[in-house]
This record gives structure tokens, sequence and C-alpha cells, in this order.
């Protein structure tokens, strides 16, 4: 039995609070919209919020460590579940999470007008929390395997914590807390995608008679992984020695050998499929761009940032939102025409935010065509696929 494919039976609890993806891809896609949307304001009228982290700063902390945090929370409290055989968090205690996160929100947005432990503590209350529970879960259902999957979160809380000391005042290493939050965050990307894309690719190929079926290799698997991470850990706590972007770039050539052999190619019939393949793309090109940029200065790092940020998160939180919520809602899982189109606009977004790096003239206007383009793909997230995460399962 699924466990995590249907709600719990429970009457009492609304139907937002019954499992982890509900509440949490309903705020990720919210604050993603949202917070660009302030943080483009803030750009263009050169105001600030009554925060201790700048403007960039905060639009950075707020991307990575609310949007993204959200994003992993709802992935992981609906996974748990599969990977355990236990019920899923959910009522009470789920509603705790939410609340958490949003305290966090509110407390990085006015993090100057209170002490700054009142701040952090407000800030890590949730990730604490999240990898408490999340380990509980695993460790209750005997599910060792998964144990290490709560690592990334672990390391994202510190790294959330680095910003906050830095903004504050500590002598910390300028940009690590960032730097270590998106390595992080591109680690948990590749590993998961390493187990769902050529899985999913899989099943839907083998209802095709003649196809190509995934080749999937623990070897290639072990050593594109390893070198990818070596490359973006190096990076995150040494980003001027050029040895690391010669790592990085073997990452990406063999990670775009482990694509190649998903045969994302044979999946461009269905754009739900196809979108987590172009997502792990825009992966590889943002780690070869980041190794690029360690190794000739005249390449703006910028880019390389918002290949993996833009490009490969973004694309890859949709790919999963969209897909999760169908399937745990009992929808088919197919693209329709709103979901085709947010995948486009997502992947607009990434391409105008990379180009605004190569062209300083042009790096305005293609940053505030990018953030629309953002903007749109996640409100309109929000707008289809919300009722969805509000309303009960459908019956079908």
């Amino acid at each position: 039995m699924n466990v995590a494919a249907k709600d719990p039976v429970n009457r009492a609890t609304p139907a937002l609070l019954t499992q982890g993806f509900r509440p949490f891809f309903l705020a990720a896609g919210l604050w993603s919209a949202v917070a660009l949307a302030l943080w483009i304001v803030m750009l263009v009228t050169g105001s600030a919020p009554p925060s201790r982290f700048d403007p960039l700063n905060w639009h950075i902390h707020e991307m990575l460590f609310g949007f993204v945090m959200a994003a992993i929370a709802g992935f992981l409290l609906t996974a748990i579940p599969n990977w355990t055989r236990r019920l899923p968090v959910s009522g009470a205690p789920l509603a705790l999470l939410a609340a958490l996160w949003l305290l966090g929100r509110i407390a990085c947005l006015v993090s100057s007008l209170v002490p700054a432990w009142v701040a952090i503590t407000a800030d890590l209350s949730f990730p604490a929390l999240l990898v408490g529970v999340a380990a509980r879960e695993i460790v209750a259902g005997h599910n060792w395997r998964n144990l290490p999957m709560v690592a990334p979160v672990t390391v994202l809380g510190v790294a959330n914590l680095l910003m906050h000391l830095e903004a504050a005042g500590v002598a910390v290493p300028t940009g690590l807390g960032w730097r270590l939050g998106l390595a992080a965050v591109i680690v948990l990307v590749s590993v998961v995608a390493g187990r769902i894309v050529p899985s999913f690719t899989r099943n839907w190929l083998a209802k095709r008679p003649g196809a190509n079926l995934p080749a999937v290799s623990k070897s290639i698997d072990r050593a594109s992984l390893g070198v990818l991470h070596a490359g973006l850990f190096g990076w995150a706590l040494f980003p001027t020695f050029g040895a690391i972007g010669l790592v990085l770039l073997l990452g990406a050539a063999l990670n775009f050998w482990r694509l190649l052999r998903w045969r994302g190619g044979a999946t461009s019939g269905e754009p739900l499929l196809f979108i987590l393949h172009i997502g792990y793309a825009w992966l590889v090109l943002g780690a070869a761009l980041l190794g690029l940029s360690m190794l000739d200065a005249d390449l703006p790092q910028s880019a390389a940032i918002h290949a993996l940020t833009a490009g490969a998160i973004g694309t890859m939180i949709l790919a999963v939102m969209t897909r999760a919520t169908r399937g745990h809602t009992g929808r088919d899982l197919a693209a329709d025409s709103a979901t085709r189109l947010i995948y486009i606009l997502v992947s607009l977004a990434a391409i105008t935010r990379v180009a605004a790096a190569f062209h300083a003239g042009w790096t305005m206007p293609l940053l505030i065509i990018s953030a629309c383009f953002w903007i749109a793909a996640f409100g309109g997230f929000v707008l289809s696929y919300g009722p969805m995460l509000i309303g009960a399962r459908d019956a079908r």
C-alpha cells in the first residue's frame, strides 16, 4: 500500500493539513513570487526592509531558506511515509511546522527591529524541527537507507545560521552561508533526481513498445555525484581556489553523461516528465559555468549561480511540485495547458536571468523581465494548483 497516496482519513483535519506537500508547496509557490516581487521593488526604488540583511542578501536568504526550504519540507514530509510505511505528519504538528516557517519569514523581514538572537531563533526553529521530525520518522520506520537525506537539510540550517551571523557583524567568511546553502540544495537535487528521473522515465517508456529504457549504473552515479559534490563544497569553502574549477568541470561532464543515459529526449511528448530532464540539464550547465568562472575571471560567476538557482532549482522544484500534487490528489500524471505554460515561463525566467549576467548594458531590463517570468510561473502554479492543494483528494 502506498501510504502517501491517500489523505489520512480524519474528517476533523482540514485537507490542507493532511499531508506535508499541501501547505508547503502552496507556501513555496506564494513566497517565491511575493519575495521576488518585493526584491524587485527594493531594487528599482532603492528602498530596504527593516532587516539586518541588505536587500540583495535578503533576496538570497529568502530564496534559499524561505522558498527552497518550504519546497524541501513538502517533498520530505510526503516522501518519508512512502519510505517508512508510516502515516504522514498531519494536523496540529504539520500546522506547527508551517507556522514556524512563516514566523521565520516575518522575523527575517523585520530582524533589525528585534534583538539578533530573537530573529535567529525564530528563523532557525523551523529547519531544526523539520530535521528532528524527519529523522524521527525515518528511524521509527527503520528506513536507514534514507537517513542520509536529512544531512543536506541539516547543512542548510547551518548555512542559514552563518548568514544570520554575518548580517549581525560576526566574523564569518563573506558569503560562506549562502554558498554552503546553495551547495547543499544542489547536492539534494542531484541525489533525488537520480532516484526519480530515471525511474519515472522508465515507467513511462515501458508502456511504449520498442523504446530504449534508461540505463542506470551505480558506479557512474557514485562517480558523478562524488566529484560534483566535492566540487560544490570545495567552492563553498574556497571560492577563489582555481583548481576546484577543474573538479566542477569534471563533475559537470560526468553528470552530463549520467543525464544522457536517462533517455530524456524520448520523453518530449510528456512535459510533466520532460521538464525533469530540463531541470537536470540546467544543473549540468550551472556546474560547468561555475567551474569555468573559477578558471576565467572574465566569465561572470553570476551566470553560473543563476543557472543553478533560477535554472536547476527553480525548474526542478516546479517539476516536482506539479507532478507530486497531481499524483497525490488523484489527478492524471499528464501536463495540462496551464502546467505547460508555467514550465515555459520558468524556463524563460532562467534563460533571461543568465543572459543578464553577460550583457552589462541590458542587465536591469533583463533582470526585470526575468523576474516577471518567474513571478508569472510561480503565481501560475498557485492559481492552477492551489485549489488542488487546499481541496480534498479527487475521488476518480
